[in-house]
Protein backbone atom coordinates (compact mmCIF):
# COMPACT_ATOMS: atom_id res chain seq x y z
CA UNK A 1 0.00 0.00 0.00
CA UNK A 2 0.86 3.26 -0.31
CA UNK A 3 1.34 6.11 1.63
CA UNK A 4 0.06 8.68 -0.62
CA UNK A 5 -1.30 11.44 1.01
CA UNK A 6 -4.82 13.23 0.03
CA UNK A 7 -4.43 13.25 -4.03
CA UNK A 8 -6.80 15.33 -5.89
CA UNK A 9 -9.68 13.99 -7.52
CA UNK A 10 -8.46 13.34 -11.27
CA UNK A 11 -11.66 16.29 -12.06
CA UNK A 12 -9.57 18.69 -10.10
CA UNK A 13 -6.62 17.51 -12.17
CA UNK A 14 -8.61 18.05 -15.61
CA UNK A 15 -9.97 21.46 -14.39
CA UNK A 16 -6.40 23.25 -13.30
CA UNK A 17 -4.14 21.68 -15.82
CA UNK A 18 -6.16 21.20 -19.09
CA UNK A 19 -9.85 23.22 -19.14
CA UNK A 20 -8.81 26.66 -17.25
CA UNK A 21 -5.49 27.00 -18.56
CA UNK A 22 -6.98 26.72 -22.22
CA UNK A 23 -9.42 28.98 -21.39
CA UNK A 24 -12.59 26.23 -22.05
CA UNK A 25 -15.78 26.14 -20.54
CA UNK A 26 -17.48 23.24 -19.13
CA UNK A 27 -20.09 23.36 -22.24
CA UNK A 28 -17.19 23.70 -24.57
CA UNK A 29 -15.27 20.95 -23.25
CA UNK A 30 -18.09 19.22 -23.15
CA UNK A 31 -19.18 18.82 -26.59
CA UNK A 32 -15.47 18.39 -27.84
CA UNK A 33 -15.44 15.24 -25.80
CA UNK A 34 -18.83 14.14 -27.18
CA UNK A 35 -20.43 14.30 -23.74
CA UNK A 36 -23.05 15.63 -21.88
CA UNK A 37 -22.09 19.21 -19.91
CA UNK A 38 -23.79 16.91 -16.71
CA UNK A 39 -21.47 14.23 -16.98
CA UNK A 40 -18.44 16.53 -17.33
CA UNK A 41 -19.34 19.06 -14.45
CA UNK A 42 -19.98 15.76 -12.30
CA UNK A 43 -16.44 14.53 -12.90
CA UNK A 44 -15.39 18.36 -12.24
CA UNK A 45 -16.72 18.47 -9.13
CA UNK A 46 -16.02 15.14 -7.87
CA UNK A 47 -19.11 13.84 -7.73
CA UNK A 48 -18.34 11.01 -10.63
CA UNK A 49 -15.10 8.96 -11.52
CA UNK A 50 -13.15 8.98 -14.62
CA UNK A 51 -14.24 5.43 -16.33
CA UNK A 52 -11.98 3.82 -18.84
CA UNK A 53 -13.92 5.52 -21.73
CA UNK A 54 -13.88 8.80 -20.69
CA UNK A 55 -9.71 8.44 -19.85
CA UNK A 56 -9.79 7.56 -23.62
CA UNK A 57 -11.56 10.65 -24.88
CA UNK A 58 -9.56 12.36 -22.59
CA UNK A 59 -6.27 10.99 -23.65
CA UNK A 60 -7.24 11.98 -27.58
CA UNK A 61 -8.43 15.32 -26.74
CA UNK A 62 -5.30 16.91 -24.50
CA UNK A 63 -2.58 14.22 -25.93
CA UNK A 64 -2.37 11.99 -23.05
CA UNK A 65 -2.46 8.55 -22.17
CA UNK A 66 -5.32 7.00 -20.79
CA UNK A 67 -3.62 5.55 -18.23
CA UNK A 68 -2.69 8.49 -16.95
CA UNK A 69 -6.33 9.18 -16.32
CA UNK A 70 -7.38 5.80 -14.73
CA UNK A 71 -3.92 5.94 -12.55
CA UNK A 72 -5.28 9.21 -10.78
CA UNK A 73 -8.73 8.08 -10.44
CA UNK A 74 -7.52 4.34 -8.86
CA UNK A 75 -4.84 6.55 -6.53
CA UNK A 76 -7.90 8.73 -5.40
CA UNK A 77 -10.23 5.84 -5.19
CA UNK A 78 -7.51 3.79 -3.36
CA UNK A 79 -7.29 6.92 -0.80
CA UNK A 80 -10.42 7.33 -0.11
CA UNK A 81 -11.26 4.04 0.13
CA UNK A 82 -8.35 3.44 2.80
CA UNK A 83 -9.74 6.34 4.97
CA UNK A 84 -13.32 4.95 5.07
CA UNK A 85 -12.71 1.19 6.20
CA UNK A 86 -10.95 2.50 9.42
CA UNK A 87 -10.09 -0.14 11.33
CA UNK A 88 -11.94 -2.93 9.96
CA UNK A 89 -10.54 -6.35 11.06
CA UNK A 90 -8.98 -8.62 8.09
CA UNK A 91 -7.53 -12.04 9.15
CA UNK A 92 -4.24 -12.80 7.34
CA UNK A 93 -4.74 -16.28 5.83
CA UNK A 94 -1.35 -18.48 5.25
CA UNK A 95 0.61 -18.49 2.08
CA UNK A 96 0.66 -21.34 0.42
Amino acid sequence: MTNMHNPPHPGEVLKGLCIEPLGLTVTDTAKSLGVSRKTLSAILNGRAGISPEMAIRLSRAFDTTPESWLNQQMQYDLWIANQTMGDVKVERLPAT
